[in-house]
């Protein structure tokens, strides 16, 4: 009995690669998720975190969970804009490094956004825990996008 190595690929797996109608068939069957939509879902969830926030803390907190929500989907929006205009016509090498960089920015944004939130909001308006409670349930939108998968409107 020898030991293989389970990073390593089995030498006979002799499947044949999928022909162009099974490709077709298998993309039709698991369609990706529009990016707009997941901003779009990412603002409907900002408003009702806020919504959800205002009986339990007035103005204060809505606006704060409001600011949580506005952390996560500001940089995403900015994030599929780029990605629609120049990534598209770049060749691969490029727009895999472009992408790369894309993200490295909307993280920088988001960290410039959390920053920024005690001077835009004020100390007296700025309630962490219902911003960051907006930041965490915005950021669940990736979550429930990958569950939106593959569903066709109906």
């Amino acid at each position: 009995m020898h030991a293989t190595d389970s990073w390593q690929d089995d030498a006979d797996d002799s499947r044949p690669p999928l022909s162009r109608e099974q490709a077709q068939l298998l993309l039709a069957a698991k369609p990706g998720v529009s990016v707009w939509r997941v901003v779009a879902l990412q603002a409907l969830v900002a408003l009702l975190v806020a919504a959800a926030a205002w009986p339990l803390g007035g103005a204060a907190a809505a606006l704060s969970a409001l600011w949580g929500g506005a952390i996560v989907m500001l940089p995403a929006a900015l994030f599929a804009g780029g990605m629609r205009r120049w990534l598209i016509n770049l060749p691969p090498a490029y727009a895999l490094f472009g992408f790369a960089f894309g993200e490295l920015l909307k993280i920088a944004l988001t960290i410039v956004l959390l920053v920024l939130a005690p001077r835009v909001l004020g100390h007296q308006l700025l309630l962490w825990p219902a911003l960051l409670a907006g930041l965490v349930v915005t950021l669940q939108v990736y979550w429930v996008a990958l569950l939106l998968r593959g569903r066709r409107k109906r």
